[in-house]
């Protein structure tokens, strides 16, 4: 009985082994997205290389993600090769950035008109993006296919900028993720993620209330262990409420913003304003009131202090202090807040904003002018079906 089970066992490996290879690797990694290397003669292997670490860049900055590769054999046509960006927006799910076939090149989305092909050597599948939004911030892909095998590398974007906690003027703990996600855009922002949270926690914020993240994790940041705050035994960190259900439990915020492309500055008035009477002056000086993110910007980034409480867009009373002193709110720096005082009767100065007025548009022009290295214009249009994500 033993020896005619071996000789089943046998058969039935035989019989594995002489299915398509297609069909094997379906059957071993059904469910399972893979990589396949295939290497033969009239293809070749391509390796890709991409940075190690995080790309730092500003909001309105020109930001090169670094990806290089090479095949062999090494006189591999390389009109053949065609080279993908995407934006990995979740564990599953991609945003097209760029596409190039050769010399043809196809942006997609938000990234039309502000992302290119470096193209410095036969080698380089390095992106530049110019004009980077906050959008922009997260993980890349870049992929490059000859024929039937390709690689992948990943770089991770990352903007240098502030975190801040925020809550409505209804108070504390009304927002679901959704609601979150609107009033950090309200405020020229974005949900913070945990590593942008987790830096401003180890420069010192410290913050007793929790709110949401990009991820949809609800998180604190405690530098300063207290009862009210999770027990004064426990160590300081980033308190962690986990994955929270989006839509039905409530929260604050933490958003991230970033550089500022204009100046936040306190208006000199010959009186003090209602809200309205505030962005009324802020439109005649030729700006708009600023919004809280654009103060939090203003005073990290641009290291703003000014001990006069005014109005910002949100109808809350901030000002922002780098210089602590007594008479402004004690002895550490930050953006203070004094509430939401009623619109109508109560009367302060105010924060404008006024934005620069450069459109960036030598940008392009530049990029068009490195036709040597391979780049074409952004306004170019390409039809080849291999410039299509879906065909990739």
């Amino acid at each position: 009985m033993r020896q005619t089970m071996r000789w089943i066992c046998v058969s039935c490996l035989a019989a594995l082994l002489a299915l398509p290879a297609a069909a094997w690797l379906a059957e071993t990694d059904k469910g399972r997205k893979k990589i396949v290397h295939v290497m033969e003669d009239e293809s070749g292997l391509v390796i890709v290389q991409t940075a190690p670490g995080k790309v730092l860049t500003h909001r309105g900055g020109t930001i090169i993600l670094p990806c290089h590769y090479h095949h062999e054999p090494e006189d591999t046509d390389p009109g053949r090769l065609r080279i993908k960006w995407t934006k990995v927006t979740d564990s599953l799910m991609f945003e097209d950035v760029l596409v190039a076939l050769g010399h043809q090149q196809r942006t997609f989305g938000t990234f039309r008109g502000r992302a290119f092909l470096q193209g410095s050597d036969s080698g380089d599948a390095s992106i530049a993006i110019h004009n980077v939004t906050l959008q922009d911030y997260g993980r890349y892909e870049c992929e490059v296919t000859n024929d039937m095998e390709d690689d992948t590398g990943f770089v991770n974007l990352d903007l240098e900028g502030v975190v801040f906690p925020y809550h409505p003027r209804l108070g504390r703990y009304k927002l679901n993720f959704y609601d979150a996600e609107k009033v950090c855009k309200d405020q020229d922002a974005i949900l913070a993620s945990y590593d942008q949270l987790h830096a401003a926690w180890m420069e010192g914020l410290d913050w007793c209330n929790a709110g949401w993240l990009e991820d949809g994790s609800v998180q604190y940041p405690i530098s300063k262990p207290r009862e009210e705050c999770g027990k004064k035994e426990a160590p300081a960190g980033v308190r962690n409420y986990g994955y929270r259900h989006k839509e039905d439990e409530l929260y604050d915020a933490f958003c991230f913003t970033s550089n500022l492309n204009g100046k936040v500055y306190f208006l000199k008035t010959y009186r003090k304003m209602n809200l309205a009477e505030a962005m009324a002056m802020c439109q005649k000086d030729g700006s708009e009131i600023a919004k809280v993110g654009q103060l939090y910007a203003a005073w990290k980034l641009q290291l703003l202090d000014r001990c006069e409480a005014g109005w910002v867009q949100d109808g809350s009373i901030r000002y922002p202090i780098v210089n602590p002193r007594a008479r402004c709110g004690g002895p550490e720096p930050g953006v203070r807040m004094l509430g939401f005082p009623d619109k109508k009767y109560r009367l302060y100065g105010v924060y404008c904003f006024r934005k620069n007025n450069d459109t960036g548009q030598d940008f392009g022009n530049e990029i068009t002018r490195k036709g040597q290295s391979g780049v074409k214009s952004a306004k170019t249009h390409y039809t080849s079906d291999r410039l299509e994500p879906s065909n990739i």
